[in-house]
C-alpha cells in the first residue's frame, strides 16, 4: 500500500500549511506539553555575573509605586476566580492551567528581567471581572481576553479566545456567576486566531451555521483570517515555536510570558460565518437593546480590524490597536510588516471620535483603563509610539544609517519611555525600527557586500578558518562571555556551530550565550526566541502535531486558496520537465477549477463549468468538497478513490499521480540554530 500512503501524503499538501500554522498568535495545536510550574528542566544555566549586574540595574529603574497601582488596577472588578482551574481537551490532557505560572508570585529572579516579570504576573491573573456595570471580561483563560456585554435578554461576546475548550470554560464561568443567558451576538474584532478560534466554545456549530446568532466582523475578515498562513504557514508555525517558546517549561529560567499574556491555548479551533460586516467608521448596530458604534481600522494591528464604542456604557473596546505594551510592527513569527502611520492614525481617529465620550477603555489583552484623563493620556502614548518609531527611523535612514545601525541608535524621548503602556514587553523599539526600514526599503541595506552574500554555512567555515580554527573561536567565545560581551559571544558561537555542527562544545557555548540574552530581555518574545534556541541546541527539535485541532479552519478554506497553497508546494525544477493540465470539478459546491503546470509554475483559474476549460486536459477529476476534505485530513486514500462515488477520474491517471508526486510536504521541524 505504498502508493496509497504516498497519495494520502501528497494530497495533504494544499492544506497542511494552514493546519500547521497559528495565525497572529500562532494559534492552536492539540498537544501542548504542560510543564509543572517552577521547574527548570533541560539544564538551564544560572544567570552569569553580567546578567546579575544587568538585572540589578533594571531593578533600580522599577517604579514600585507604579507596579503596586498596576496590580490594583489589574484586579479591579474581580467577581470570581477558580484557583485550581485546569482545562482539558477531548483526550483528557490539560491544555490550559494558570497554576503552571504560580512561580510568578515570587520576587523576580536573576534569570528574568524584573519589568517583564511584573508584566507576566499581571497578565496571568485570571477570573471574571466587571469592567463597568453591564460589561465583563474573562481574563487569564487564554492569551487574549473574552469580553461580555449584557443585552436585554442575552450576551454579546467579543473575541471568544483561541480554543473552544478555553472559551467554553470562560462561558461556563460567566453563566454560573452572572446568570445563564443565550448568546445573541459575537463580535470578532480582528483576523488573528486568538480572537475567533474558540467560537464553538460559546455557541454550537449548528447554532452558528443557522444564522440566528449575529456574527459581526470587519470587512475581509474571513479571507484575512484564513489566508495569512495558507501560503507561508509551515514557516510561520516553525518560527512561532520560537516566538512563543513552545518547547520551553513555564519557569523562572524558561517561558514566563508573551508580553500580551501567557502562551496561547493549544486546543480546538474553528471559525463562524459572518452575518454583519463592518466596512466604514461610524457604522452602527443595535442588537438585543445594545447600541454599538464601530470604527473600521484596517491595516493597523491586523489587515482586518474594527473597534466598537458602546454609548449607553460610555465604554470603548479598542480591540488590539491599543494594548498595555508596545506592539509589533513586525511579528517575529513572520508576517507582512504593519503600517505604522495607519496604525497611529487609527488610534488618533478613535481618540477624537470616542475619547470625549469614554469613561473606560477595555481591550483584547490586559486590563482596562478607567477615567477620562487617564484614557486620553493612554491613547496619546499609544498613538505617538508608532509614529515616533516611523518618523525617527526614516530620519536616521536619511543620514545613511543601515537597519542595524538605526536599531542601535534610536531612543525614545523620556515622555514616552516613562509610559509603562508602551514598554517593550511584546514588540521592541529595535525590531520595530527595522520593520519600518523594511517597509520602505526592503531587505537590501545598500551595502554592496550584502547584495549577494556567501551562504551562512560556507561563510561560517571561512570565518572560523580565518580566526585560527574552532578551538581559537571557542576560546574567543569564552572570553566574550567572561567579559560580558554576550551578543558578540553569540555571533562568534553561531559561526562555530555552523562551521562544526557536530561540536557539542560549540553548541553548548552558543546555548549559554542565548540563555543569558534571554534572561535579560524585557520582551517576552525575545526571551522565548533566545531560550528556545538554547533549548534546541541542547535537546534537538520537538515536532508538534498541528493538524488534529485545525479541522474547523480547514473546513472554511475556500477551494481557491487550496490551489494557491498547492502551487507553493510544487517542485518547480521537476515540474518543468513536462507540462500538465487538469480540471477539478466539485459537484457538491458547483465550483470548477482548471489547473495548468507550465515552466515549473502552477496556475489555476475558476471556470463556469468543466466544459469551459481551454486546451486539452490530461485528466478531469470529478469529486465533492466533502471527499476533498477527507483526502486532506488523510481519512481517505487510494482505495477510497477507487471505490467512492464521490471521486472519479476521466483521462490519464498516471499524469494525475505525477502531479500529486510533484507536491512537497513542508518540513515541520526544519533547523534554525543549526545548519
Amino acid at each position: 500500500m505504498a502508493g496509497e500512503g504516498r497519495m494520502r501524503l501528497i494530497l495533504s499538501a494544499g492544506a497542511v500549511a494552514l493546519a500547521v500554522s497559528l495565525s497572529a498568535c500562532s494559534g492552536p495545536q492539540a498537544d501542548l506539553p504542560v510543564q509543572q510550574a517552577g521547574t527548570d528542566e533541560h539544564s538551564f544555566s544560572p544567570a552569569d555575573t553580567t546578567t546579575l549586574a544587568a538585572q540589578a540595574n533594571a531593578a533600580q529603574e522599577v517604579d514600585a509605586e507604579r507596579q503596586s497601582l498596576d496590580l490594583e488596577l489589574a484586579e479591579r472588578g474581580l467577581l470570581a476566580r477558580e484557583p485550581d482551574l485546569a482545562i482539558t481537551g477531548p483526550d483528557g490532557a490539560v491544555i490550559w492551567q494558570p497554576g503552571r505560572y504560580d512561580f510568578l508570585d515570587a520576587p523576580a529572579p536573576a534569570t528574568a528581567h524584573p519589568d517583564l516579570w511584573h508584566q507576566a504576573r499581571l497578565a496571568n491573573l485570571h477570573g471574571l471581572y466587571e469592567v463597568t456595570p453591564g460589561i465583563y471580561q474573562v481574563r487569564g483563560y487564554d492569551l487574549s481576553n473574552m469580553s461580555i456585554i449584557a443585552g436585554e435578554t442575552g450576551w454579546i461576546i467579543i473575541d471568544p479566545l483561541t480554543a473552544a475548550e478555553t472559551a467554553r470554560a470562560a462561558m461556563h464561568l460567566v453563566n454560573r456567576e452572572l446568570g445563564e443567558r443565550p448568546v445573541a451576538a459575537i463580535i470578532f474584532t480582528h483576523s488573528h486566531i486568538d480572537h475567533f478560534g474558540g467560537v464553538e466554545g460559546v455557541a454550537s456549530a449548528e447554532d452558528l451555521a443557522s444564522g440566528d446568532i449575529r456574527i459581526i466582523a470587519p470587512e475581509h475578515f474571513t479571507m484575512e483570517s484564513i489566508s495569512e498562513n495558507v501560503l507561508a504557514g509551515a514557516v510561520m508555525s516553525r518560527r512561532a515555536d520560537y516566538m512563543f517558546g513552545r518547547p520551553l517549561p513555564a519557569s523562572p529560567r524558561g517561558h514566563v510570558s508573551t508580553g500580551l499574556g501567557p502562551q496561547p491555548a493549544y486546543g480546538s479551533v474553528s471559525i463562524a460565518p459572518v452575518t454583519d460586516t463592518i466596512s466604514r467608521t461610524g457604522q452602527t448596530l443595535v442588537i438585543d437593546g445594545v447600541e454599538m458604534e464601530f470604527q473600521h481600522a484596517p491595516d493597523s494591528e491586523a489587515k482586518a480590524e474594527l473597534t466598537v464604542y458602546f454609548p449607553q456604557f460610555r465604554a470603548w473596546c479598542g480591540a488590539e490597536i491599543v494594548s498595555r505594551t508596545l506592539h509589533n510592527l513586525y511579528t517575529l513569527r513572520g508576517a507582512q510588516v504593519r503600517d505604522a502611520l495607519a496604525w497611529s492614525a487609527a488610534i488618533e481617529e478613535a481618540r477624537q471620535r470616542f475619547g470625549p465620550r469614554t469613561d473606560v477603555i477595555f481591550n483584547s489583552h490586559h486590563w482596562p483603563v478607567w477615567g477620562q484623563a487617564e484614557s486620553q493620556r493612554y491613547l496619546a502614548a499609544q498613538r505617538d509610539i508608532y509614529k515616533y518609531i516611523h518618523d525617527q527611523t526614516l530620519r536616521l535612514a536619511s543620514q545613511g544609517l543601515t537597519p542595524d545601525e538605526i536599531a542601535q541608535t534610536i531612543t525614545l524621548p523620556e515622555s514616552l519611555a516613562a509610559e509603562a503602556s508602551v514598554h517593550g514587553y511584546y514588540g521592541t523599539l529595535r525590531h520595530n525600527s527595522r520593520a519600518v526600514y523594511q517597509r520602505y526599503f526592503g531587505w537590501y541595506d545598500a551595502v554592496p557586500a550584502h547584495l549577494d552574500p556567501i551562504p551562512r554555512a560556507q561563510a561560517a567555515e571561512r570565518y572560523v578558518s580565518a580566526m585560527g580554527g574552532l578551538d581559537s573561536v571557542l576560546d574567543a567565545v569564552e572570553t566574550a562571555l567572561d567579559t560580558g560581551e554576550t551578543r558578540w559571544a553569540a555571533e562568534l558561537a553561531q559561526h562555530a556551530v555552523f562551521a562544526s555542527p557536530d561540536s557539542a562544545t560549540a553548541r553548548e557555548a552558543l546555548a549559554r550565550a542565548y540563555e543569558q540574552l534571554g534572561y535579560r530581555a524585557r520582551s517576552g518574545p525575545w526571551r522565548d526566541v533566545y531560550l528556545t534556541g538554547a533549548f534546541e541546541l541542547r535537546n534537538g527539535v520537538e515536532i508538534f502535531n498541528a493538524e488534529a485541532s485545525a479541522g474547523g479552519l480547514v473546513r472554511a478554506i475556500p477551494l481557491d486558496l487550496y490551489f494557491q497553497a498547492m502551487s507553493v508546494r510544487l517542485d518547480g525544477p521537476r515540474a518543468a520537465e513536462r507540462d500538465l493540465q487538469f480540471v477539478f470539478d466539485f459537484t457538491d459546491t458547483g465550483e470548477t477549477f482548471q489547473v495548468m503546470i507550465e515552466n515549473g509554475v502552477m496556475r489555476h483559474v475558476q471556470l463556469e463549468n468543466a466544459g469551459a476549460a481551454t486546451g486539452e486536459s490530461d485528466a478531469v477529476i470529478t469529486l465533492t468538497r466533502t471527499f476533498w476534505l477527507r483526502l486532506l485530513a488523510r481519512d481517505a486514500g487510494l482505495a477510497d478513490m477507487l471505490a467512492s462515488e464521490d471521486f472519479s477520474v476521466r483521462g490519464d491517471r498516471l499524469a494525475l499521480m505525477r502531479f500529486f508526486s510533484l507536491l512537497e510536504t513542508p518540513e515541520a521541524g526544519f533547523p534554525i540554530v543549526t545548519p
